[in-house]
C-alpha cells in the first residue's frame, strides 16, 4: 500500500542550543507544509533555516538530552501526505528499489540510488547478483531520452544507455 509508506522528509543530525532543538537535513522545499511527522509522534513547532540545514522545533522534545537522542531520527510523513504530482514528475521515493527494464525488454536490474549534482537527476542501477557478489552498478540520467517510461512497478532505461 504505497500511500501509506512512509517517506523521509529530513533526518536530524544533532541537537541545537539547550532548549530541545535539533538540527536537520532536509531532503524538500517545503517541510513547512506538514505539522505532523513520524506517525503523529513528532509535532512542528517552529522551522527556521541554519548552517547547512535547518533548525526545528518539535513540541515533544522538550530539552537537549531529548534532541541529542533523536540523532538520526529520520523525519518521515505517509507517501499519501505528498502534494500530486504534475506529468513527468516524479518522487524519489518512487523511484528507489523499483524493477528496470532495458527499451528491448531485457531485465537490467534495481534502482538504488538517486544523485543530482547539478544538472539534474542521475539513476543509479544495480544489475544482478554474480555469484552472491553484488551486482555492477551504472548511472543514467533522468531524462526522456535515457529513461522514456516509467510507473508503479518498473523504470524502463534506452537500450543504449542500459549498455552501460
Amino acid at each position: 500500500m504505497r500511500g501509506q509508506t512512509p517517506v523521509t522528509l529530513a533526518v536530524v543530525v544533532g541537537a541545537h542550543g539547550v532548549t530541545g532543538e535539533v538540527r536537520l537535513k532536509v531532503f524538500t522545499d517545503d517541510l513547512k507544509r506538514y505539522k505532523r511527522f513520524n506517525d503523529g509522534a513528532l509535532t512542528l513547532k517552529s522551522l527556521r533555516d541554519g548552517n547547512n540545514g535547518a533548525i526545528a522545533r518539535f513540541a515533544e522534545v522538550a530539552d537537549r538530552n531529548a534532541a541529542e537522542a533523536l540523532r538520526g531520527t529520520e523525519i518521515t510523513v505517509p507517501r499519501a501526505d505528498l502534494p500530486p504530482l504534475g506529468e513527468g514528475e516524479y518522487y524519489h521515493a518512487d523511484l528507489l528499489g523499483l524493477a528496470v527494464v532495458s527499451t528491448d525488454g531485457a531485465e537490467i536490474g534495481r534502482v538504488v540510488a538517486i544523485d543530482n549534482f547539478g544538472a539534474g537527476d542521475v539513476i543509479e542501477i544495480e544489475r544482478p547478483s554474480d555469484n552472491g557478489k553484488p551486482g555492477a552498478r551504472f548511472m543514467v540520467p533522468m531524462r526522456a531520452d535515457a529513461v522514456p517510461d516509467w510507473n508503479d512497478t518498473q523504470l524502463v532505461v534506452t537500450a543504449a544507455f542500459a549498455a552501460g
